[in-house]
Formats: C-alpha cells, sequence, structure tokens
C-alpha cells in the first residue's frame, strides 16, 4: 500500500542491509500513530519505539519507520525467534528486531526516503487521491525541468509514459495514457487526450480533440474537436479539422478534412481535399472494406463514398453524390438525382 515508492530507493535499502539489517525511515510531517527512530547519542540506529509504548521524548521524534526492512534471511529468521510480546498492546513487533539485531552487535542502517509521499501509504480514498496529485506534480516538475512549456503544473496528467523534445507546450486539463511521443516544438492544446501516440515536430493539436493509437506526422493540426482513433496514420502536413474522425486510414502529405467526415479503412493519397459531411460507409453489416482515395482527389461535400471503391489521381467528386463505383482519373464525377421543381404544387392541408 505504498505506491510512490522508488526502485532506486529499494536498492539502497538492499545494498545498506549487506552483512547486517536496514530500515527505511523518512522525516514525517505527522509522526502519530508511526514508530519512532531511537538513535544513541553518536547517531546510531538503537530501535523503534512503537507509538504507544512511547515517552514524551520519543514521540517528539520526527523520523519515523515506514515499514520497510532488509536483512540476510538466515540471520532475521533468528531475530524472529527471539521476539518477545513485553509492550502496552502484548503484540509482536516485527520492528523489535532492530534492538535484537543491536544487542547482537549487528550493523543497522537507516535509509532515508527522498521524501514523505514516496513511502505515504493508502488506508483511503482520500490518502489514493492525494497521492495521485503527488505523483502528478512530480511529473509535471520532471517535465518542466526538461523544458517543456506548462501552462499549469497542477492540471495534466500522465498515466504511462511521456517523451517529449524541445519546446514543447501543453496547455491544461491534458492527460497521456501509454507511451505518447512529442516531437519538437509540438503545441497540444487545452482538454485534450493522447494515449500510445506519436506526434512529430511543429504539429498542433487543438482543444479537446481525442488520439489514440495513432501516428501524426510533421507540421499537422488536428482538431479542435478531432479524433484519431486506432491505426490512424497522418503525414507530414495534414489537416484534421473539426468533429472529423479517422480511423484505420493512411493520409498522404497534405491532405486535408477539414469539417465534419468520417473516414474509416481507407487510403488517402498526397494533396486531396475531403469536402464536410463526407463519409467512407466500409461496413457492409458483416465485413469492413476499404476506400482508396489518390492523389490530388477533390471530393465536395456531404459526399458518400461506399466501399470497396477506388477513386483514381485526380479525381474531383461533385457535393452530395454517392460513389460506389471506382472513378476515372482527372475526371468529374457526379451521383445525385436530379433537381426537379413541382411547377404549382401546394402543401398539404390539415383536416
Amino acid at each position: 500500500d505504498v505506491p510512490l515508492v522508488h526502485a532506486d530507493t529499494l536498492r539502497r535499502l538492499a545494498d545498506a542491509a549487506r552483512g547486517g539489517l536496514a530500515i527505511l525511515t523518512a522525516e514525517a510531517p505527522d509522526p502519530a500513530g508511526y514508530g519512532r527512530i531511537v538513535r544513541s547519542s553518536g547517531g546510531r540506529v538503537e530501535r523503534i519505539v512503537e507509538h504507544q509504548d512511547a515517552t514524551d521524548a520519543e514521540l517528539a521524534i520526527r523520523e519515523v519507520n515506514v515499514g520497510f526492512l532488509a536483512a540476510g534471511a538466515s540471520q532475521l529468521k533468528a531475530w524472529l525467534a527471539k521476539l518477545e510480546n513485553r509492550n502496552a498492546q502484548q503484540e509482536y513487533y516485527l520492528p523489535d528486531v532492530v534492538a535484537r539485531a543491536v544487542a547482537e552487535g549487528a550493523v543497522v542502517s537507516a535509509v532515508k526516503a527522498g521524501d514523505w509521499y514516496e513511502v505515504s501509504g493508502v488506508n483511503s480514498r482520500h490518502d489514493l487521491a492525494l497521492l495521485e496529485r503527488a505523483y502528478q506534480n512530480a511529473s509535471a516538475k520532471r517535465l518542466l525541468e526538461a523544458g517543456v512549456a506548462l501552462a499549469d503544473l497542477w492540471r495534466i496528467d500522465v498515466r504511462g509514459h511521456l517523451e517529449c523534445g524541445r519546446d514543447v507546450s501543453i496547455d491544461v486539463n491534458c492527460v497521456f495514457e501509454g507511451e505518447v511521443w512529442l516531437g519538437d516544438g509540438v503545441r497540444i492544446g487545452p482538454n485534450c487526450v493522447l494515449r500510445d501516440v506519436a506526434v512529430a515536430a511543429g504539429s498542433e493539436i487543438h482543444a479537446f480533440s481525442l488520439l489514440e493509437n495513432a501516428e501524426v506526422g510533421a507540421r499537422c493540426r488536428i482538431g479542435p474537436y478531432a479524433r484519431l482513433r486506432p491505426g490512424a496514420s497522418l503525414a507530414q502536413e495534414v489537416h484534421i479539422g473539426n468533429f472529423v474522425e479517422v480511423k484505420a486510414s493512411r493520409f498522404g502529405a497534405g491532405s486535408k478534412a477539414n469539417h465534419l467526415a468520417y473516414i474509416g479503412d481507407a487510403e488517402v493519397g498526397s494533396r486531396v481535399n475531403i469536402g464536410a459531411g463526407t463519409i467512407t460507409c466500409n461496413y457492409d453489416g458483416a465485413n469492413k472494406h476499404r476506400t482508396v482515395i489518390e492523389d490530388d482527389c477533390f471530393i465536395g461535400s456531404d459526399a458518400t463514398l461506399v466501399a470497396p471503391v477506388r477513386l483514381a489521381k485526380g479525381s474531383y467528386i461533385g457535393a452530395g453524390s454517392t460513389i460506389s463505383k471506382d472513378t476515372p482519373a482527372g475526371e468529374l464525377t457526379v451521383a445525385r438525382a436530379r433537381q426537379t421543381t413541382v411547377p404549382r404544387w401546394k402543401p398539404p392541408k390539415k383536416g
């Protein structure tokens, strides 16, 4: 129940126990309830006294036992066999092995933890919430020391590993999960979630965007309110705008889907423009099918691309078209009902 203890601290504890016994201690802001570390006038550890057995002078000690002990198995077994329960609680205290080791001339070392949060225990949801904030604040400080610009070090959550290049900027309320890599000069807007994502240099992720299991090339612009689902892979200078969702699709360099689109299971070439309201119909109720959009295509607004289908290089698709057949290169394809006006038409009347 001590989730923030560092591996390095435990290594130091194990190293200090070679040939004797070592305990982990810390300076407690409020030592109430903890066993106190009693030292000799020369500073050597003599024993641990439990709170309820301590004198007033011992209660004033702020160095406490935090519950970690290291010793050789055979020595520890011998010391445990000699423990007694002569105390206020009439219990056998494991920390009493310290006094037993001292009495037998063993070397007893105290290894101090770096800070109190590292060795704080969790006994309630309140304790857990406090330690979570301490962990996140420590992560934020490490990012600041590495040169990352944080809008607020108290409003960032790193729930995995976040690696940042030079001059990265992160706004408030962003969450990073799994393995996230941000290249030089990347800017993350407020309220974004990035999960197992790589973002190359110079790209911008605008507010309220969700990226998961995706790759973003250099100098891309994502969002606001964009979603990259697993398998999304963007080359350099791609724009994915507001309320655009991309899933299991690759975008070539310079392609854009700036508004209100769904692109799933697609291969999108370079310099493609995808108009607002465009969707790829990739699922027939049983299987997924792929859409291929070759380089330099222009997709008009509100187009429906029924997969499997291929749009050849330089195809133009008229707004509102439903495309279910492959299109020829460099041609305008329109697939929608002809507009008609019904003369002298009157709306129905009630009653």
